[in-house]
């Protein structure tokens, strides 16, 4: 597992998409918080974090599709897959391997935020005025969401070995899972069943855990979540064998 993870993480760090994604996150957060005047924490006089925990799984679902989107489709198309399966790992060894790879950089990517965290705590009145136990729930949640997301992303790139199809796949998917369950439950006709879909979608779980409250449920949901996508990545890997 850990050879996998090692060549697919120098593989990330030797091209240019590792660094466009943090980039390009750490731009997109960088300019909702401080620039924009609707979400800038300089102008709305909170100091809270509020603007990362609300406005970055969305930044999320496109980027972590992104990183992914390549992991196995270009093994397909290199025609690689079948070699690297022959190789002494078993199959769970290269998901996982592939799939710790994919969940570092999206760790990776969020470590420089905590910059934003020391810099709003300066600004509270008196400094260091600031929720630190909702802040550490919130990236918890935050954390547990783009693994998710991940999950979701290996799997998109696993059923086809064009990039753009996993890519497009996987921001779907993760937007549904986010947004739409709770979208449906919104829709004037399920009665007493609407909690029912909000519980299945992880906006309701994600918001849980921003508010700090670390409950086993929320956790339980994304572990299945991620279990889950894990598993059908290896049942779409053991048809090609």
């Amino acid at each position: 597992m850990w050879t996998v993870f090692s060549k697919e993480v120098n593989s990330f760090l030797n091209s240019l998409i590792a660094y466009v994604v943090i980039a390009v996150f750490l731009t997109g957060i960088g300019l909702l918080m401080w620039v924009f005047p609707e979400t800038s924490v300089l102008d709305y006089g909170y100091a809270d974090m509020e603007t990362l925990f609300s406005l970055g799984p969305y930044v999320l679902m496109f980027l972590i599709p992104a990183i992914t989107m390549r992991l196995f489709a270009e093994e397909k198309k290199g025609g690689t897959l079948e070699l690297l399966l022959t190789r002494p790992l078993s199959e769970v060894q290269i998901i996982g391997g592939k799939y710790l790879a994919g969940l570092f950089l999206v760790v990776f990517t969020l470590l420089p935020t905590a910059l934003y965290y020391f810099s709003i705590s300066s600004l509270g009145n008196p400094p260091g005025n600031l929720d630190t136990a909702g802040i550490l729930g919130s990236y918890v949640g935050l954390v547990l969401l783009g693994a998710a997301f991940t999950s979701i992303g290996l799997m998109a790139s696993s059923l086809s070995e064009n990039q753009i199809i996993a890519f497009i796949l996987a921001v779907f998917l993760c937007f549904f899972l986010f947004t739409g369950f709770n979208s449906i439950a919104a829709i004037n006709v399920w009665g007493s069943y609407s909690l029912f879909f909000e519980q299945l979608g992880m906006l309701t779980h994600y918001n849980s855990l921003s508010k700090g409250l670390l409950d086993s449920r929320d956790i339980v949901y994304f572990l299945s979540v991620i279990f889950i996508f894990l598993l059908i990545t290896r049942l779409k890997l053991n048809q090609r064998i």
